[in-house]
């Protein structure tokens, strides 16, 4: 028996000489720079397309990524209805920062818009509104002299044609190249807030992913309708910046759109998908010109 097992292995041994390892060649594949996108939620990778169709929210755990100002414009404006307006307001650079005339210039060709806000009329399901949208991927939605003047003269617009106003908020606060002039814009917007709520007009405040800074302390933080979308993160300064100040550990999520509404500082978590039909229903209850409800 123990002669039959040696010959056994022998035999083996020599099998395992004689016959080769079969080689396995991978051929590399050049995949292009931003076909896919990986969620930073859940780490999948997604093909571009498939963000673009489903309004660029994640298919696996329903993560909101950032939006474009167009996209957001195509997502709740009736087809063919929006009119650009102030489209001629872009920056300068008042304090002559250095590298600040590049920024902006990669700020246009990266959001293919003029400036950080993009502003106009347009239909919501046919009820006509006065809709700005700041788009993060231009200097991170921040607000400057130009985005401030915008934002005050498309409120302006919306009160002279008694309008109701939509701004939707992307901006990581006041832009620092500008110093004091990006600071006075808080200011001046709130200011013409306050005509356009003095003409009984509604005003709808969408926060998006992220609102902070002079932005969520001015005029993003005024609406009579506060609405976060989902997924989004609000506040005013970092977390780490707010627990150095006040010395004091700070709640869990504090910063989380479920935050905001579980104390009060928003009136609803609204999903991408139904954002339109959501303004549709809080505009059609609202009356035109400045009526009253009473």
């Amino acid at each position: 028996m123990n002669d039959f097992l040696e010959k056994r292995k022998k035999r083996l041994e020599e099998f395992k000489k004689t016959v080769r390892k079969k080689e396995v060649s991978y051929k590399p594949i050049d995949i292009p720079e931003g076909l896919f996108f990986k969620c930073d939620q859940c780490g999948a990778a997604i093909y571009e397309k498939t963000l673009h169709i489903g309004h660029y929210i994640c298919p696996f755990c329903d993560y909101h990524f950032r939006m474009g100002a167009n996209e957001r414009i195509d997502l709740v404006v009736d087809e063919g209805s929006f009119q650009v307006l102030f489209d001629d307001i872009v920056s300068v650079n008042p304090l002559k920062m250095e590298h600040y005339d590049d920024k902006l210039n990669i700020g246009k060709q990266v959001s293919k818009i003029n400036e950080a806000f993009f502003c106009g009329t347009g239909d919501v399901v046919g009820i006509k509104t006065a809709i700005g949208v700041l788009d993060a991927s231009f200097m991170m939605g921040s607000m400057g002299s130009a985005v401030g003047e915008k934002v005050t003269r498309l409120i302006e617009y919306a009160t002279k044609h008694k309008l109701p106003l939509v701004i939707f908020s992307a901006s990581g606060g006041a832009r620092m190249q500008e110093g004091i002039f990006s600071l006075m814009q808080m200011a001046k917007t709130s200011a013409a807030l306050v005509k356009h709520d003095e003409a009984k007009l509604l005003y709808i405040s969408v926060l998006t992913n992220p609102t902070t800074g002079g932005v969520a302390a001015s005029f993003a933080s005024l609406g009579d309708i506060m609405i976060a979308e989902k997924s989004s993160l609000i506040g005013f300064a970092g977390a780490r910046v707010i627990k150095q100040t006040i010395r004091q550990d700070l709640p869990e999520g504090f910063q989380t759109d479920e935050f905001q509404l579980n104390h009060g500082q928003v009136d609803m978590i609204v999903h991408r998908s139904e954002m339109r039909k959501t303004l549709y229903h809080i505009l059609r209850l609202h009356p035109e010109e400045g009526g009253s409800n009473a």
